[in-house]
């Protein structure tokens, strides 16, 4: 037993701290996803320490495969498993710490900010685009894969979404809030 105990600790020692962004399940009652179902799902995988933060399709984990291989692998398990293509997005603490420490926005305004998380780096031809159409009282910036957006009325209210800057920028996202990223970051530390 000693020995066994050892060995796992040395595996997780070797792996890398990651959090998967599902988006759109469990919205409106729509794509419903049970979170211990997640959780037994892609511990299956070989991912462990398997975490799920809200309802939102939060998943903090650890791994050795990189990123865009556990993409994949999540997208491929979770339509298998419930029925639903959606787009999966994983990032290292470390990422999403640098997505953080980037955000343009005063003290007075990150806290009611949201950060769009994007599946790669959209070219600057399409940044170009996006950032044409602006709305009163929204403010964002495009800065790498990140999209930070303030909105005065909240976001449920905005103009914006993130079909248009998908369209747009030519890549797929998902927005977290500016509460859910300061845990996410926690539960991966």
């Amino acid at each position: 037993m000693g020995n066994f105990k050892i060995n796992l600790n040395l595996k997780l020692l070797f792996m890398n701290n990651y959090i998967a962004f599902l988006r759109g399940i469990n919205v409106g009652g729509h794509r419903k996803v049970s979170m211990a179902d997640l959780r037994i799902l892609l511990a299956k995988l070989g991912l462990e320490n398997v975490k799920t933060y809200i309802q939102s399709g939060n998943v903090v984990f650890k791994s050795a495969s990189s990123p865009k291989a556990l993409e994949a692998q999540i997208k491929k398990e979770v339509l298998n498993y419930f029925g639903f293509d959606i787009s999966v997005l994983v990032r290292t603490n470390e990422q999403l710490t640098k997505i953080f420490e980037k955000c343009p926005f005063n003290e007075e305004i990150i806290p009611k900010s949201y950060f769009a998380l994007l599946s790669e780096m959209p070219s600057t031809e399409h940044v170009d685009e996006a950032i044409k159409k602006t709305y009163d009282n929204e403010e964002y910036y495009i800065i790498e894969d990140c999209i930070y957006f303030y909105c005065e009325a909240g976001y449920g209210k905005a103009k914006f979404n993130l079909n248009y800057f998908e369209k747009k920028l030519g890549v797929n996202a998902t927005a977290r809030n500016y509460k859910t990223m300061l845990k996410l970051m926690a539960m991966a530390e």
